[in-house]
């Protein structure tokens, strides 16, 4: 009966140190998965940092250079906000690993006092202790089998004690390895977000200088107002294109069939198969999608610029977006371009039925091909600041043709 309770103490003492165990493991995994965020995070940063750096070096255009510090501030504060995360995490294990440590304090010292015990017990019964019943076990004739089971009975007990000290001592100097490792990840977060914080502060002062400039300053404001009339040109330019594309595609269509029926008409009357006419978008005469949910924060036409402060032509709405915001195609269509544009960013431009399209700047990352055909509604990609010059927003452009129409009017179409 003394066997089967040490067994099952040994037993319930080693489940809790499994349990104490798995909660750490886990967390461990969180903090790497945090800390590959991190890096992918690092390593954008400085990428957009060094492309700031080569525009301002080579004087770029003004609305350019605007656009990669709003970026920047914006990447920044949100790399300071996962380094805090990151540093709240590690704060919570070290917590943790303390409180584990000081228990497997308390266990060895117990666990310690426990083999003094036993090792007094042994030293003062002498001769009549059970080292003395162990060498008679195994000098006097008998059963092998019943001399082997009282064996392992007499020294169990004493066996599983040492060895649950050292599993003890073991896992104690593990949690005193990951505590050190754990502190050392703390001073590293700690003091990068402290140079981020105050790098922040510098970046947000050269913000503000460069639009107190640009406020009072004529030739750099007529500078940056001809670098955004010229983005608008090279946009009205792609629908061009676009456009002409279309309409040389329908007449070589036109000219494909008239030369299929001239040559039908000169053999012998064949019965007529009827093939389905390839379409667009059929779906795209019901209701509209709105590409992205959010405030409309610029209009169609004529508005002030909310960094020149002029008057300005828009050609598209802006709607505000957040960080991981996803963009859907407007209506049904075929992707007919996905390319960087000057001023918008990376940018879809999907056709629509009749020679319509809808243009999407300012995308964080694209889930589409050119040439692919999109559902009403469906996703095309996610929303970021990439050449914007307040923050996180979608640029949504509409032109039937190569007239540019309001893009809200147009969504209520049926």
């Amino acid at each position: 009966m003394r066997l089967f309770n040490v067994r099952w103490i040994v037993f319930l003492v080693c489940l809790l140190v499994g349990f104490s165990m798995a909660a750490p493991k886990k967390t461990d995994a969180q903090i790497k998965e945090q800390k590959t965020a991190l890096k992918k995070l690092e390593t954008d940063l400085a990428k957009k940092r060094e492309e700031l750096a080569q525009i301002e070096s080579e004087e770029k255009g003004v609305l350019n250079t605007i656009s990669l510090i709003d970026q920047n501030l914006s990447q920044t504060r949100n790399y300071i906000g996962e380094l805090a995360k990151s540093e709240v995490m590690v704060q919570r294990v070290l917590v943790q690993l303390a409180h584990d440590i000081d228990s497997l304090d308390a266990k060895i010292k117990v666990r310690k006092e426990t083999m003094k015990k036993r090792i007094r017990t042994l030293y003062v019964n002498g001769r009549n202790s059970e080292a003395q019943a162990l060498y008679k076990l195994m000098t006097q004739e008998g059963n092998p089998e019943r001399q082997a089971y009282w064996v392992h009975h007499i020294l169990y007990n004493d066996l599983q004690e040492v060895n649950l000290l050292k599993r003890l001592v073991s896992e104690r100097d593990e949690k005193k390895q990951q505590e050190m490792a754990h502190l050392s990840d703390l001073s590293t977060l700690r003091n990068k977000k402290a140079a981020e914080e105050k790098g922040l502060v510098s970046q947000m002062s050269g913000q503000e200088r460069m639009l107190t400039s640009l406020k009072h300053d004529k030739e750099m404001q007529h500078r940056a107002l001809q670098e955004f009339e010229r983005n608008q040109k090279t946009m009205l330019a792609l629908i061009k294109k676009l456009e002409e594309k279309r309409k040389k595609e329908i007449e070589a269509a036109k000219k494909a069939e008239a030369e299929r029926k001239k040559k039908k008409d000169k053999k012998k009357p064949e019965k007529e198969i009827t093939k389905p006419k390839k379409t667009i978008a059929t779906s795209v005469k019901g209701p509209k999608c709105m590409p992205l949910e959010g405030e409309i924060i610029s209009q169609y036409g004529l508005q002030e610029h909310p960094v020149l402060h002029i008057a300005t032509r828009n050609l598209g709405i802006e709607i505000r977006g957040k960080r991981g915001g996803m963009v859907r195609a407007a209506a049904a269509g075929t992707v007919v371009m996905v390319s960087e544009i000057d001023g918008r960013g990376p940018s879809v431009i999907v056709e629509h039925e009749g020679g319509t399209y809808s243009v999407y700047g300012h995308l964080r990352s694209i889930r589409v091909n050119e040439g692919k055909e999109v559902r009403n509604c469906e996703e095309i990609g996610e929303v970021g600041d990439i050449a914007s010059l307040n923050g996180i927003k979608l640029y949504f452009q509409v032109s039937e043709g190569t007239q540019t129409v309001d893009p809200l009017q147009w969504l209520k179409q049926k």
